[in-house]
């Protein structure tokens, strides 16, 4: 199973390139000293088109997406209420898509195809 995420910036109207994305999984519970922390994958950077796919394997579990949306908008000049925007999910099987649409005062996702 893998993670892939893109990123479309509504209010420039384009991809959302050159954020940092950082992907973690949760702990199994029954894990001692762990249950519940989430534990570091992988992280990336999204292209020129704003995607990101982690080479990782990722087997069923909650996981999240921390997007560094902060220093993507001080880079653009935009004043923004998000520093970083997570999401977390739980993955089964096959491949997970994570869209993220952002804008500076709101964001919106879902599972893609």
């Amino acid at each position: 199973m893998t993670v892939s995420t893109h990123v479309l910036d509504a209010g420039r109207g384009g991809p959302g390139q050159g954020i940092t994305v950082a992907l973690s999984r949760r702990a199994a519970e029954g894990t001692p000293g762990l249950a519940g922390d989430w534990r570091a994958v992988e992280s990336g950077v999204t292209d020129a088109d704003g995607r990101l796919r982690f080479a990782s394997d990722t087997p069923a579990g909650t996981y999240r997406l921390a997007f560094a949306t902060g220093p993507y908008f001080t880079a653009w000049a935009v004043v923004a209420f998000y520093p970083e925007v997570t999401i977390a999910f739980t993955v089964t099987e096959g491949h997970f898509h994570v869209p993220l649409l952002l804008s500076p005062y709101a964001y919106s996702t879902y599972r893609g195809s």
